[in-house]
């Protein structure tokens, strides 16, 4: 870390505390812990599988909805922070609530997760924004994949602990039960996302932006409808953004719903909180590899690799039948996932206009959020339709296909062009 920048290192230390929330919350004891009381509740495995992936896609709709309208805002001097501050209090506040919900509530577990969710996203539309205001064009990538390996290393330590308590609290080495012990890791997601976010909200501000004027709500309301109309002639960008929603539609898919499907095959959910924890560690050291080998073969080629990691994803889920079989799945997953995130979002802060971030991020983010609510309503219908949760992740296939193909035609960013977008 010496050879970042105080701003820098602040930046990527957010990802080490919002890393938190994604893997205990969005990705493991969460989805274990709601999976149990929808059980208890007399609700079939797929349905609930089902049901958790309608939660998902209404919280990103929510998200996407409001993402450009509140990112064309920030775009003004002095709100990016207090976008930021808002979602991020938000996403903890109601990720510490999920300890208070009782049990056997798992309706009301899915409306607070989905606020929780909502939080956690919206700040990430921001702290993605900040990329741009605490690096240079030629350090994006780097410090990027820095954040997201950071990410994925620094939450092991959260999720070691949380596991460490429930496994104790399971063979009744402490005084109770399994439950307790999910709600307390529910208290160390929400003061560990709390604590080292200190640092960007101390450290971290807005560099660049548009002057304040005297009607900038109705103002942003404008600009968002003349860059709607516009973004179509933003050749690159478009491309990007396009092939951006399909191929990042199957990766999220795959990260929210793994610990669900990996249930409904019948893996125990200690083999998954281990298998989990493995693959955050596996994930961290390659998104930092990612970025190195970006600096080498382009980010765009280091792209391509992704996203046919992914593919062989797919289809060998579709055949997956023991516990190896979904150690083999989650290490080809930790290989690149943290890698085709990281190299995404500086691809496209290279291609947009520094003092419009928010406002383009805001886009990145819908295109994004799209794409989350079309996987899981896939996986969700083919499950309750087939009955069989691996038809919903092979059908993922064609998404990852159809994002390549149109990612071909996105040209690289040149490094004197990408203080600017160049309308072609």
């Amino acid at each position: 870390m010496k050879r970042f920048t105080k701003e820098e290192s602040s930046w990527i230390f957010y990802d080490w505390a919002n890393s938190a929330y994604s893997i205990i919350i969005s990705t493991a004891v969460f989805p274990l812990f709601y999976k149990a009381a929808a059980t208890n509740a007399g609700i079939s495995p797929s349905d609930s599988t089902a049901y958790l992936g309608y939660t998902v896609a209404i919280a990103t709709f929510i998200l996407a909805m409001l993402s450009p309208i509140l990112g064309t805002i920030a775009d003004y001097q002095g709100y990016k922070k207090k976008f930021f501050t808002f979602f991020f209090a938000l996403g903890v506040t109601f990720t510490a609530f999920l300890a208070f919900v009782p049990s056997d509530q798992w309706l009301l577990l899915l409306v607070f997760y989905t606020v929780a969710a909502i939080g956690s996203a919206g700040s990430n539309v921001f702290y993605d924004a900040f990329l741009t205001d605490v690096t240079t064009e030629e350090r994006m990538n780097k410090v990027s994949a820095r954040g997201f390996g950071f990410g994925y290393i620094g939450s092991t330590i959260p999720f070691i602990i949380s596991i460490a308590i429930i496994m104790l609290a399971q063979s009744g080495t402490l005084p109770f039960s399994t439950t307790i012990a999910s709600k307390i890791a529910f208290l160390i997601t929400a003061i560990w996302w709390g604590v080292f976010s200190i640092p960007l909200i101390k450290n971290v501000h807005q560099r660049y932006f548009i002057e304040r004027d005297q009607s900038p709500i109705a103002n942003s309301f404008k600009r968002l409808g003349k860059t709607m109309k516009e973004i179509r002639r933003y050749r690159a960008l478009f491309l990007f953004l396009l092939a951006y929603f399909f191929y990042i539609d199957g990766v999220g898919t795959i990260i929210t719903m793994s610990t669900a499907y990996g249930t409904d095959l019948g893996i125990t959910a200690t083999n998954l909180l281990i298998i989990l924890f493995v693959t955050q560690v596996v994930a961290g050291p390659f998104a930092i590899l990612y970025g190195r080998l970006s600096e080498r073969f382009t980010g765009k080629k280091m792209l391509y690799v992704g996203i046919v990691v992914y593919i062989i994803v797919c289809i060998y889920a579709y055949f997956l039948e023991t516990t190896m079989d979904f150690w083999i799945l989650a290490m080809l997953v930790a290989s690149s996932q943290g890698g085709i995130q990281a190299l995404s979002r500086a691809y496209f802060a290279k291609l947009i206009p520094k003092k419009n971030a928010n406002e383009f991020f805001g886009f990145y983010n819908i295109f994004g959020k799209f794409a989350s609510i079309l996987g899981p309503l896939l996986v969700g219908v083919t499950a309750q339709v087939t009955g069989d949760s691996s038809s919903g992740v092979f059908s993922l296939v064609i998404l990852f296909i159809i994002g390549i193909v149109i990612l071909a035609f996105v040209p690289e960013p040149k490094a004197e062009e990408t203080s600017k977008t160049a309308i072609l």
